[in-house]
This record gives structure tokens, C-alpha cells and sequence, in this order.
């Protein structure tokens, strides 16, 4: 199945379409198991189904690929506070400043 395909699917299309490949890749399994070796080829390519169907689905949860973000509504936006950078701390002391304190 090709992405842009997974892609138009609705959610719940999305969940009917990874149950009919995970019961195909079942009955393959099943079969291969029986001593049919016909299908490796189509084994693989439902795994692969399977797992583009599944990153679809999170990637729609996340909010990456899936509607607009909600963040671009009428009120504006809030930014996010960068990571607090670490405290300066003073520089080392040169020995002539500890030597004339000592001297004292």
C-alpha cells in the first residue's frame, strides 16, 4: 500500500485497514507454518503495511503530519521559554588577587 493511500484514510479506516493486515499476515504465517512456502515476498510487504499504518495512526496522535496544528487559532500565541543557561560563574581568580589577600 502506498503512503499517500494510508495517508487519506480515516481513523477509523486506518484501524479496519491494520486488522485486515494483521489477519493476513496471521493466515500467511499459518500457511508457511503448514509447509507453503508461497507468500515471503507478501509477508514482508504486510509487515511493512502494517507498521506504516501504525506510525500514521501515532504520527495523527502527536499532531506531526495530521490536521493544522491548533496553535495557529485567533489568540496568539504562546512561546516557549528557552532552557535557563547554566548560572556564570566567576572566573578563576588570578594568583596576584590571592597573593595580596594572603599579604593582608
Amino acid at each position: 500500500m502506498e503512503l499517500e493511500k494510508i495517508r487519506n484514510f480515516s481513523d477509523s479506516e486506518l484501524i479496519t485497514e491494520e486488522k485486515k493486515a494483521a489477519e493476513q499476515l496471521f493466515r500467511l504465517r499459518f500457511q508457511m507454518k503448514l509447509g507453503q512456502n508461497e507468500g515471503v515476498k507478501k509477508l514482508r510487504e504486510l509487515k511493512k503495511d502494517i507498521a506504516r499504518i501504525q506510525t500514521i495512526a501515532r504520527e495523527r496522535q502527536l499532531g506531526i503530519h495530521g490536521e493544522k496544528p491548533q496553535a495557529e487559532s485567533t489568540a496568539p500565541a504562546v512561546q516557549a521559554k528557552a532552557p535557563a543557561a547554566k548560572a556564570k560563574q566567576p572566573a578563576a581568580k588570578s594568583k596576584t588577587t590571592s597573593s595580596k589577600k594572603e599579604a593582608r
